[in-house]
């Protein structure tokens, strides 16, 4: 097989991305996105000319390309996928799948009738200490796995005029309806791909705590959290967030079993396993305090990439797909993907209605998606003018002030 021929859907975060693809031999080829800005900022990191540029995807899509890396608006890559699905094009998608469960039903319909390999591009499961986690799973001494934890924590700085410039530039912007539980698969991804279960229920609360009204804010959402909570299909529970904004910004994942337990101990790459006294297996301490390696030929390429080495990894791991002629492994499968988004909205639902639990549909099932394949709630505007048709936060009539408002356009100028 020749150099694979990758092409980039929205170049803001796609473009890192693509840095990797370039370091695994493949070709970029092509890159596609709406604003000039990014375009030209994209082109400048490529200095390539060869490189053929669209702002529109249905002129894009028809270039001679093998693969695509879907890095467009939060919530709109269903859509998108299902195209390249229809052209034989492998898809690198970023997270989530699909913004509503009707998407999630129509991507798995058309997945199953094409040819192209689908990756979801969830890159914390390759974390150094994600890593390690697995492998301490894998090797059996936890015992059955009984419980789970992952957090991602990512609280911003209000007064942070730069981020809103780059990342929430006008009032309708998704971050400024993004509720809490939906950006889930930075917390979902890494203890699915540790543990090798799947959410069949959940069930979630939020804590609402806006922003002080002195700060820019054009945010419709005053929740800081909400605390997810999942029935497995092995009997296990996971405890998750979205992407909540408490405490201090933190990554932190717990695997628990009937026999030990192992945890990152947050904010360092440190990895804490510890077992019960009388079965500690042989070779370990009760208490084992440290720094995993990554013992990988890679390495040099991994730790100058994004997040945190996962980056270069999950890249690395979509071209051997390709390479073999097969689907990727759960979690990073389009069941898997379309399963997380299930949670994510699902979860949202639930913290509306006061904890309510949700059965998540397994979309392998036709009867299970036709009774979603009408669903399209959605608390985001979308690139096409439609309104939101579903509260974004726990207190539907929560919205910024209007000093907030003024403030908030003010620091774009």
């Amino acid at each position: 097989m020749g150099k694979l021929k990758v092409g980039v859907f929205g170049v803001g975060r796609g473009i890192d991305i693509a840095q990797n693809f370039k370091l695994l031999n493949c070709e970029i080829v092509a890159m596609c996105d709406k604003r000039k800005d990014r375009m030209d900022e994209a082109i400048k990191k490529m200095n390539d000319s060869t490189i053929a540029i669209y702002n529109n995807f249905d002129e894009f899509i028809h270039h001679d390309m093998d693969a695509v890396i879907l890095a467009n608006i939060f919530h709109e890559h269903s859509k998108y996928a299902i195209k390249c699905m229809e052209k034989g094009i492998h898809i690198f998608c970023e997270c989530i799948s699909n913004g509503t469960m009707a998407e999630g039903v129509e991507l798995i319909r058309a997945a199953e009738k094409s040819s192209s390999i689908y990756f979801l591009a969830e890159n914390y499961p390759q974390m150094i200490f994600n890593r390690e986690i697995k492998r301490i799973c894998d090797n059996k001494t936890l015992g059955k796995i009984l419980y789970a934890e992952g957090e991602y924590n990512h609280p911003g700085n209000p007064d942070d005029s730069s981020f809103r410039k780059t990342y929430n530039y006008f009032e309708k912007h998704w971050r400024n309806f993004l509720p809490r539980t939906y950006y889930i698969t930075h917390s979902l991804g890494p203890v699915m791909h540790a543990t090798g279960a799947t959410p069949v229920k959940v069930t979630s609360f939020a804590t609402f705590a806006p922003v002080s009204k002195d700060a820019p804010s054009a945010s419709r959402v005053g929740d800081r959290v909400a605390n997810i909570m999942t029935q497995n299909d092995d009997g296990s529970v996971f405890r998750i967030t979205g992407c909540a904004g408490f405490g201090a910004h933190h990554n932190s994942y717990r695997v628990c079993g009937t026999e030990g337990q192992i945890e990152n101990l947050r904010g360092t790459n440190k990895v804490m396993l510890r077992y019960n006294g009388w079965s500690i297996p042989e070779g370990c301490e009760e208490i084992n305090m440290y720094e995993p390696k990554w013992n990988d030929k890679d390495e040099e390429l991994i730790v100058n990439s994004g997040h945190g080495g996962g980056d270069y990894i999950t890249a690395r791991m979509f071209v051997e797909c390709i390479c073999q002629g097969k689907q990727p492994e759960h979690p990073f499968d389009v069941y898997s993907a379309v399963n997380m988004s299930s949670v994510a909205i699902l979860a949202h639902r639930s913290m509306l209605e006061g904890g309510k639990p949700y059965d998540i549909p397994d979309f392998r099932n036709e009867e299970c998606r036709k009774q979603y394949e009408n669903d399209r709630l959605t608390p985001f505007y979308g690139s096409d003018g439609s309104e939101p048709n579903i509260p974004c936060c726990s207190k539907p009539d929560y919205a910024p002030t209007e000093e907030q408002l003024m403030k908030y356009h003010k620091s774009l100028e």
